[in-house]
């Protein structure tokens, strides 16, 4: 339950009041049309982007060392080598075979660089340490035909000629949400190839979680299964819009994606401003996925939870099994990430290996982290967590190797000193675990439940309304409206001049609030008004999204555990 509390007015508030509302009236009205500036800047900013072919942004340069796109079974996927320059300066006494780290990029419906887009970074780390990096980068379109096999053998490449270019020294995987599985799935298939496998926020067990907690996990079952994805695909000429997976995204904390981000930039619309466009332009430019992808991904993943399992097999040659691993393997989650929860990032290893007898016995070293706070996008954006946790990741590689077979905890600690640069110096500790400790999954019944009926009905979708979505998809034009209206494409874009006609005026009225900007004083008593309705807003969808996720739950119940529904009724 959700309570407001409403502390008492201090003594002369109510009679400051009319005399502090000019003020108040002209730095919310400045502060306004700033805001609404931004919005009209992000939305020129992406259709600008769109007519240049939504090129790859990165903080560092860089050189193409193969384009996935040229091979014999093509792939949107480039492996670029990240060239250092004068602010990336190597430590003193860095040895100069230092191990080449690969960070591969997730698409997971979002633009590219997400491991590569500000100096303090997971690449900035990496290049600070003197490590040849690697960056795999995702086009904005796939090729024609791509598939996950495609894709998992052009990073097979990849992973070569990085090996091939450092005298065979096999490279360190740097995985990143949906990046991270399919690193596992590279690291399962082709044991001995790759050095220590690093997976951030990645889910690897897609039916883990906690209930009311972790309510992405049940979409699925309630959505009805895999027929949900292929038909989005077969009506856009099959292609499947990433936008639907950024949007499903910010449903998650719809407090903080429709609310909570406009609030900061409305409140200090000068300070927030560049920020807010930072991230808007690499958050709201969407890549797309073949129809063909988008299914295997579902239908194996998210609803068949195939990979620690043990039953994904990407093509007639190549099958992941997670017995098969040999490298070492570093999980790095957070308690506070309700897309990737600890539970799914490693609920698998207690399904591969029952018991830390097991575990010691494959020989394998299984290692986690866990950030106490961070949300998702934390992991990877987060320049503080870039300079604490990846950089002692990256400092840990060598001792991660050499541990003995077991499951481990690592420590992290940092010193009051700090290095040049900025970087706080870490002392690493790997704590041993068992895994008879680690969070299992939950009852499979339900999922697998859910599992049976998608495939159920999406054979009925294939025989009855496909052939009719498909055909839709392919009258000339739809694909392109599909697109462009798309609600998280036409959000933005509405706002921009070649579709607002009061952008214009919007220009002009910042250009005043700028000019003449009077912020309102800190003790006016609007502006503390403001702030307490702000939060009673913020407040009401924090609440609407607990009974929204306590419904799907129960939703959720009914329909595939029925039994339990009504034992906890």
């Amino acid at each position: 339950m959700i309570t407001n509390t409403i502390k008492p007015a201090a003594p002369g508030t109510f009679s400051a009041f009319p005399e502090s509302l000019p003020g108040y009236a002209l730095d919310l009205s400045q502060r306004m049309a700033l805001m609404l500036q931004a919005f009209v800047a992000r939305g020129d900013l992406l259709l600008e982007d769109e007519r240049a072919g939504l090129p790859l942004r990165l903080a560092f340069q860089y050189e193409t060392v193969l384009d996935a796109s040229t091979f014999e079974e093509p792939a949107g996927y480039s492996l670029l080598r990240i060239l250092p320059d004068a602010q990336d300066a190597v430590p003193r006494g860095k040895r100069s075979d230092a191990r080449p780290v690969m960070v591969f990029d997730p698409r997971a419906g979002h633009g590219p660089g997400i491991g590569a887009s500000r100096r303090d970074s997971e690449v900035g780390m990496a290049l600070r340490r003197g490590h040849p990096t690697y960056f795999v980068a995702h086009h904005m379109e796939p090729c024609a035909g791509q598939t996950l096999a495609r894709v998992h053998h052009a990073f097979r490449k990849f992973v070569a000629e990085v090996g091939r270019r450092h005298r065979g020294q096999q490279p360190a995987l740097y995985g990143n949400c949906q990046a991270g599985w399919a690193v596992a799935l590279l690291a399962a298939d082709c044991a001995g190839v790759t050095g220590p496998v690093v997976l951030n926020g990645s889910p690897l067990s897609y039916w883990g979680g906690e209930s009311g907690l972790n309510p992405m996990r049940l979409a699925g079952g309630l959505t009805g299964g895999v027929w949900a994805a292929r038909l989005m695909a077969d009506l856009a000429g099959g292609r499947f819009d990433g936008a639907w997976l950024v949007r499903n995204f910010e449903q998650l904390d719809p407090g903080h994606a429709w609310f909570g981000k406009y609030r900061a930039l409305l409140a200090d619309p000068d300070g927030q401003r560049e920020r807010f466009l930072q991230f808007e332009r690499w958050w709201g430019e969407f890549c797309f996925l073949t129809r063909e992808e988008i299914v295997d991904i579902v239908e194996n993943l998210f609803i068949g939870n195939r990979l620690e399992e043990g039953g994904f097999r990407i093509c007639e040659h190549c099958h992941a099994d997670f017995h098969r691993l040999k490298s070492p393997v570093l999980v790095f989650a957070s308690s506070a990430d309700n897309i990737t929860p600890p539970a799914q990032a490693l609920g698998w290893v207690p399904a591969v290996w029952p018991t830390t007898k097991e575990l010691v016995a494959s020989g394998q070293r299984i290692c986690y982290l866990l950030h106490p706070s961070v949300g998702h996008l934390g992991i990877f954006v987060s320049a503080e967590v870039a300079r604490r946790e990846h950089n002692a990741i990256l400092a840990s590689l060598d001792q991660l190797e050499a541990l003995a077979p077991g499951l481990y905890e690592m420590r992290v600690e940092f010193d009051a000193t700090r290095r040049p640069g900025g970087q706080a110096a870490p002392r690493v500790t790997f704590e041993r675990r068992r895994v008879e400790d680690l969070p299992r999954a939950v009852d499979p019944t339900a999922f697998e439940t859910v599992r049976t009926q998608s495939e159920l009905l999406d054979g009925w979708y294939q025989l009855t309304l496909g052939p009719v979505a498909r055909l839709v998809g392919k009258t000339p034009g739809m694909a392109q409206l599909a697109k462009s209206a798309h609600p998280m494409r036409a959000s933005r874009s509405a706002w921009a001049h070649a579709f607002n006609p009061f952008a214009a005026f919007v220009d002009g009225a910042a250009a005043a609030a700028s000019a003449f900007r009077a912020p309102a004083a800190p003790d006016n008593p609007w502006a503390a008004a403001e702030a307490a309705w702000l939060d009673s807003a913020a407040g009401a969808l924090e609440g609407w999204r607990c009974l929204r996720d306590a419904w799907c739950e129960e939703l959720f119940s009914r329909l595939y555990a029925p039994s339990q529904a009504s034992s906890a009724t």
